[in-house]
């Protein structure tokens, strides 16, 4: 099964009827993509009665990545948890997005690191401390620093690592500009799932402080380059039960306009959100 959608799905300008309320927003969404990651949940903890909510006002397929509390994932330099308050934020975490796991709906807690965490003991450790805080839950890692693959040897290392632990290695396509970033690596490291993020290639606003997180994304892939996705997503789903694709450049529609183009690439069969609109502009 491969799924497409976006990251987030309140960002997306021009998208939505005029006069939709915010609280629509969701199950407008799902009926045009199957998937989508709670990006909010990044910011702030979850809450268990909007995760029951959102859970509710989607179809029975519909799937949620949900992106792991900052401060479990070191963003919060002086707050990096010990083992008892990884544990408790843990619990916690799992406690919220419950309604969503017991409706069959949550695909993965998505635990993207910042680039000071690094390839190095301490942050091996710490990929071992999370699978044992929550064993039953599917874990997706995203590293930003390159030392995890830095060539050959770091790569395999960093893949076996996560294999180990059964941890979906998310696969992405960004800017290759310095240690902040890394290469696009397809590869597989547990049998149930493959994600691929792409985050588009706007080399300019990597590391900039921007007003809003959707114009350091600022960025439509082409037709060409989206079509390049095409073969490595089909050689992941020939070694997993799930591949799930996740558009990150929410600038404007940009996310939405390049899902919709990637699920029609790939031959999905999803609804047209825009069939008989004008074209986008260029």
């Amino acid at each position: 099964m491969i799924r497409v959608g976006t990251c987030a799905w309140s960002d997306h300008d021009n998208f939505y009827p005029a006069g939709l309320a915010k609280t629509a927003q969701i199950a407008y969404y799902a009926r045009f993509f199957p998937l989508v990651e709670v990006d909010s949940s990044f910011y702030r903890p979850p809450s268990a009665r909007n995760c029951a909510l959102w859970t509710e006002r989607t179809p029975p397929e519909f799937r949620f990545h949900v992106k792991a509390y900052r401060t479990l994932t070191w963003h919060d330099r002086e707050a990096i948890p010990d083992p008892p308050a990884l544990r408790s934020l843990a619990a916690q975490f799992a406690v919220a997005v419950e309604p969503m796991r017991a409706a069959g709906k949550l695909a993965a807690l998505h635990f993207q690191f910042p680039p000071w965490f690094q390839a190095r003991p301490a942050e091996r450790d710490y990929l071992a401390a999370i699978r044992e805080a929550l064993p039953e839950h599917r874990l997706a890692v995203e590293f930003r620093h390159r030392s995890w693959f830095a060539g050959p040897e770091e790569t395999a290392a960093s893949l076996e690592l996560l294999q180990r632990h059964d941890l979906v290695h998310t696969v992405v396509d960004q800017p290759q500009v310095g240690s902040g970033t890394i290469p696009f690596v397809p590869a597989v490291t547990s049998r149930a799932l493959a994600v691929l993020r792409l985050h588009g290639r706007n080399a300019s606003t990597w590391y900039k402080r921007t007003d809003t997180t959707g114009e350091r994304f600022k960025y439509r892939y082409s037709p060409t380059e989206l079509g390049s996705f095409v073969p490595p997503v089909r050689a992941l789903a020939a070694g997993v039960s799930d591949v799930h694709v996740l558009t990150n450049n929410n600038y404007q529609d940009s996310a939405v306009r390049n899902a919709a183009e990637l699920a029609q690439l790939l031959a999905l069969g999803y609804e047209d959100p825009w069939a008989g609109a004008p074209a986008p502009p260029a």
